[in-house]
């Protein structure tokens, strides 16, 4: 089915394979710098780009954004809505916006307050809402909702990463090195923010397991669980997960890109909580 609305959004949703296609969905790739050389994320992996001494990342450029947004006007959408990342830790929403003041069909542009399957969660209910024939301001609004209604819980071996790449303060980096403690975090307000401290990875991923089951509730709920460089712990954690959740529907297992990868180093285990609509 053909919707008169577009829906875009960018990499860092990390939808599974081949699932944008079949929600007719345009991605559009954050960059990563590596060794001087300028790769889209989806073209190189995040064990290919940690090969170098120096990684950073950036936003799509507005002209990406302007190309896609005349591309879904030229293949006969009336209206597009644009769902990215939080503003907070890219400018991506920016530049999306930049693009969408000389688009050639209205473009609103829905800044998720979150990453991962969190803005993928967002992007997909956008999506169903435009292929049921929905308008642009109903997509937005059903993104926007539900990427507020999701609670995305993350364990990290450390915060170093995220001290580096300035997406969490050193205050905070105390935190997670002190004897040793392993942090559990969480998204808030567009940012990632400490929840608790807990002695070993042992028991964080049991905590971690724990809080998405509390989070769930009885709720009917869709999963994601994501990682980098973890795949059995974040299988077993899945497979926990749908045991103990009483509503689950869909859940997603997978890999993190580069992009969020140069961000929170390997390690990281991600269990993201989204109640329907």
């Amino acid at each position: 089915m053909v919707s008169a609305v577009a829906v875009v959004t960018d990499s860092t949703a990390y939808l599974p394979p081949g699932l944008a296609e079949l929600q007719a969905l345009t991605v559009v790739p954050l960059q990563i710098a590596v060794g001087g050389t300028d790769w889209d994320e989806s073209d190189i992996s995040f064990a290919e780009a940690a090969e170098a001494p120096n990684i950073t990342t950036s936003r799509p450029s507005p002209a990406r954004f302007a190309d896609v947004y005349r591309a879904a006007a030229d293949g006969g959408a009336s209206e597009v809505v644009s769902v990215h990342l939080s503003a907070s830790m890219s400018g991506t929403v920016e530049a999306a916006r930049l693009a969408a003041d000389d688009a050639p069909v209205p473009v609103r542009v829905v800044d998720s307050g979150t990453i991962g399957m969190g803005l993928g969660f967002a992007v997909l209910s956008a999506a169903a809402t435009a292929l049921s024939g929905g308008t642009g301001e109903q997509a937005a609004d059903a993104a926007l909702r539900r990427a507020k209604l999701t609670r995305s819980l993350l364990y990290v071996d450390n915060l170093e990463h995220l001290r580096r790449g300035g997406r969490i303060g050193t205050a905070a980096t105390l935190f997670g090195s002190a004897l040793m403690v392993k942090p559990l975090l969480d998204i808030a307000d567009g940012r990632i923010e400490p929840l608790e401290k807990v002695r070993t990875s042992t028991r964080a991923l049991a905590r971690l397991e724990e809080l998405a089951v509390i989070e769930a509730g009885d709720r009917r709920v869709d999963l994601g669980v994501q990682h980098l460089g973890a795949p059995s712990r974040a299988e077993s954690l899945a497979a926990r997960l749908r045991e103990r959740i009483p509503h689950v529907q869909d859940v997603y297992v997978g890999e993190v890109g580069p992009v969020i990868g140069a961000h929170v180093g390997p390690g990281v285990i991600a269990a993201v909580v989204a109640p329907h609509l």
